[in-house]
């Protein structure tokens, strides 16, 4: 199950933006929402090379971009060097 906290961000900002007083309970909900950092997930190296690879990218793609040798990607997604 994914969740898209972008979406409910936007609905936020909506709501702030429709109202503009900084004083309004949408707009410091809105304000909030933007200063969090509680809503940022930090992803261990695998789980990037498996959003990367989900994403379409392919493996030397993904290992140039997160600076990995193509051996260790490749191992991450369980490819063998024969496929």
């Amino acid at each position: 199950m994914s969740i898209s906290l972008s979406s409910s961000l936007s609905s936020v900002e909506s709501l702030a933006a429709a109202n503009p007083s900084p004083n309004t309970a949408a707009a410091q909900v809105a304000q909030q929402a933007v200063n969090s950092s509680g809503d940022t997930v930090q992803l261990s190296e695998v789980q990037q090379v498996y959003q990367l690879y989900n994403q379409g990218q392919t493996v030397s793609q993904i290992a140039t971009s997160l600076s990995l040798p193509v051996d260790i990607v490749n191992s991450y997604l369980n490819i063998s060097a024969g496929q």
